[in-house]
């Protein structure tokens, strides 16, 4: 394999939570990173603990030919699907852009859409690269069957979690950010009932907007005379 030539795998973290960004990353390696990477045992980032986690991201990030990322704020999020812009498709857009930065001659996604196929195909459509100059491969639980993409995922993990861990030196325990976490949901109804959401938190949210309509009533219910 020539020095050049780079594989690639793209992943992300935060997808599902109602706080704080989607961080999207692409992680290459030529071969002899590539050959180090398989002395890792890299595994996907849901599956190593936090403690592992943060020593792979140092050993990735020295590895690695090339590495880009993607902070998708809240905000972004709530404004692109506010014009009708997909979770997916903004997911698309990330992979797109962090491709062309990188720009592997073969890179593995870990496919958002429930087609596979589709979501590679939207990625490399957006992404402006040919066939020719990349081949795509876009699967499911690629970050638990492919290194580069468990790689990805680490990375990605341990920049999400430490922008969570600042916003708790400033706002306290809120949790994980998952709908289902208790911490969470308690934050989001305290900052409803004192009018002030913090910008990370993802008002286009199903569960944020159930608790800001639930919030609403009650307050209108006690203005009634």
């Amino acid at each position: 394999m020539a020095e050049s030539h780079r594989i690639a795998g793209i992943d992300e973290a935060g997808r599902g939570p109602m706080l704080g960004p989607m961080v999207v990353c692409g992680v290459a390696f030529d071969s002899e990173g590539l050959r180090q990477l398989d002395t890792l045992n890299v595994r996907d980032s849901k599956q190593v603990s936090s403690k592992r986690r943060t020593n792979l991201y140092d050993q990735i990030l020295e590895i690695a030919a090339g590495i880009a990322i993607r902070n998708i704020t809240a905000e972004d999020i709530d404004g692109k699907r506010e014009r009708g812009i997909s979770l997916n498709h903004i997911e698309a857009l990330a992979f797109a852009s962090i491709l062309r930065e990188l720009r592997p001659q073969i890179v593995y996604l870990d496919a958002a859409d429930v087609d596979s196929h589709r979501f590679g195909e939207t990625v490399c459509r957006l992404s402006g690269l040919g066939p020719e100059q990349c081949e795509v491969i876009s699967e499911h639980r690629a970050d638990e069957n492919y290194p580069v993409v468990s790689a990805a995922s680490i990375v990605a993990k341990v920049v999400r979690d430490r922008f969570i861990e600042e916003l708790r030196v400033d706002f306290g325990d809120i949790g994980s950010g998952y709908p289902h976490d208790q911490k969470s949901i308690r934050f989001v109804k305290q900052c409803v009932k004192a009018k002030r959401i913090p910008p990370f938190v993802r008002r286009s949210w199903e569960p944020v907007r159930i608790i800001i309509e639930e919030l609403s009533c009650k307050q209108l219910k006690l203005d009634e005379p």
